[in-house]
């Protein structure tokens, strides 16, 4: 291999007696490749995660919003999990694309697939479709500033609408009411942070199908709203309705208790706010309905057919048990944008059974299963792929442990690799085909490389910004290979 080759091929260990293949980087793939580094089997393993970006971390670096004060902690415990020995990652490589199951199974013992679900789930309803009607998630890439979403996002609507009551929807909801340059101090890219401060935005709208008591998101993530400066955040006292099912709620769950004290106490302060004649609304507002659930998108007429112009909205009232049903009673609200947040999606992936109605790999306690329910050998799977798009990023941990137990036992009966191509180097082949692999030397190139971009900000502006996130695939390949060249 000359100087010119720019892989991870100083971390390949020719004599591995098992080799494993972990598609996807996340903190799905990065916990089942730790289980596996960790078994204690006899065996030496070697673990290589590919990813289809040239970086890894998946949804944490480009699903979570960059405000959230935990992500640190999380990728510095996946990056003590990357730096074990017997683990490597191969960026840039897009399954399906540039590498088959067929030619994996040949190099490899066994193939753990944890690709996530990046799609939104569907909302059929009339108006879905209409100009200024957009999916979180793509919103998400964007303003995570994923390399294979467009640079620019329309942000032209005063008044917005957000669908969905859990995590996902609060981000959304709380970057597009949020001042742009408060973001300063994250890793935001700089055309995400120019599209935000261009957004004449004064009004963002939250609404829940049901109660204040049923809520999916967290007492962390809704105390998040409470910290955006010059932010109202609006309450609606109709919404305020609790049933025995919420009752039993409240006083049986601490998280639940936590959230609804949180809301109710916002309540009283927003009474309080109004009533202060010296009290200064601030520019931006973010309201919080709940008890409402979505019917259509509206259209506008004249010159804006064909562009949101609305939305209408069912009234619910709680049945008793938490449950909600609907009134009759509608209503409109004017806005210019909406965004559904109601649940992320699984895509299919070539050559492995896919249950289109679910988004989800088939599979039993992780291993893979055909269209007859039968074990595909040496197939897995773990994370949203695997169970749905559920769950905190911690529950991904159980999936990993129980996928990785399954391999493990079926591991010694596998028909295992050709040992011809298992002993040559992967990112050779991909490199033959003009594949430009990253690794994790690579990672910790570009990863220096967005920090010296934080600290040339910093000297230019007036806040101190830790680092730039670099969007662009091939300057994000670029950085990384140059810092990952390998000698002979």
């Amino acid at each position: 291999m000359t100087a010119e080759n720019l892989t991870a091929a100083s971390e390949f260990i020719p004599d591995a007696a098992r080799r494993i293949a972990v598609i996807g980087s996340g903190p799905a793939g990065v916990y089942a490749a730790d289980n596996l580094a960790r078994s204690e089997g006899g065996e030496e393993l070697a673990i290589d995660l590919f990813d289809r970006c040239p970086t890894p971390f998946g949804l944490i670096r480009y699903g979570v919003a960059p405000d959230h004060p935990r992500i640190k902690g999380i990728v510095k415990a996946l990056h003590k999990v990357m730096e074990r020995d017997g683990i490597r990652f191969i960026g840039n490589v897009d399954y399906g694309t540039d590498i088959t199951l067929e030619e994996l199974q040949r190099h490899y013992d066994a193939v753990v697939f944890a690709t996530g679900a990046i799609d939104d789930a569907a909302l059929n309803i009339e108006g879905i479709d209409l100009n200024g009607s957009f999916g979180a998630a793509d919103f998400v890439s964007w303003y995570d500033g994923h390399p294979d979403y467009p640079r620019e996002w329309p942000l032209d609507a005063t008044e917005v609408a957000v669908i969905g009551n859990g995590n996902v929807a609060l981000d959304v909801a709380r970057m597009l009411s949020k001042h742009a340059d408060d973001l300063l101090t994250t890793e935001i890219p700089q055309n995400v942070y120019e599209g935000l401060k261009s957004s004449p935005v004064t009004d963002v709208h939250v609404f829940g199908r049901r109660g204040p008591a049923q809520v999916k998101f967290t007492p962390l993530e809704l105390r998040e709203l409470a910290h955006s400066k010059d932010v109202d955040i609006v309450l609606h006292p109709e919404d305020f309705e609790f049933d025995e099912g919420s009752d039993e709620a409240i006083k049986s769950n601490n998280q639940v208790k936590t959230m609804v004290n949180t809301l109710t106490n916002w309540l009283v302060e927003q009474d309080e706010r109004e009533e202060d004649p010296d009290h200064q609304p601030a520019p931006r507002r973010l309201h919080l309905h709940f008890l409402q659930s979505p019917t259509e998108i509206l259209a506008g007429e004249g010159e804006d057919a064909g562009r949101v112009a609305g939305i209408r909205m069912e009234r619910q009232e709680l049945d008793g048990t938490g449950s909600v049903r609907g009134t009759g009673e509608f209503l409109d609200y004017p806005v210019q944008a909406v965004y559904r947040a109601v649940g992320y999606f699984g895509s299919p992936l070539a050559d492995v059974p896919f249950d289109a109605d679910r988004g989800v790999i088939p599979n039993e306690a992780g291993r893979v299963l055909d269209e007859d329910g039968a074990a595909v050998p040496g197939v897995y799977s773990t994370g949203w792929i695997k169970r749905g798009p559920v769950g905190l990023i911690g529950h991904t941990k159980g999936d990993a442990m129980e996928t990785v137990a399954c391999l493990l036992e079926d591991l010694p009966q596998l028909p295992g690799r050709e040992s011809a191509a298992g002993d040559v180097d992967v990112v050779e082949l991909l490199e033959s085909r003009g594949v430009q692999t990253t690794s994790w030397a690579g990672w910790l190139q570009l990863d220096g490389h967005e920090r010296e971009l934080g600290e040339e900000a910093t000297a230019v502006g007036s806040v101190e910004r830790e680092r730039v996130k670099v969007v662009p695939r091939e300057d994000m390949v670029g950085v990384s290979r140059q810092g990952a060249r390998v000698s002979a």
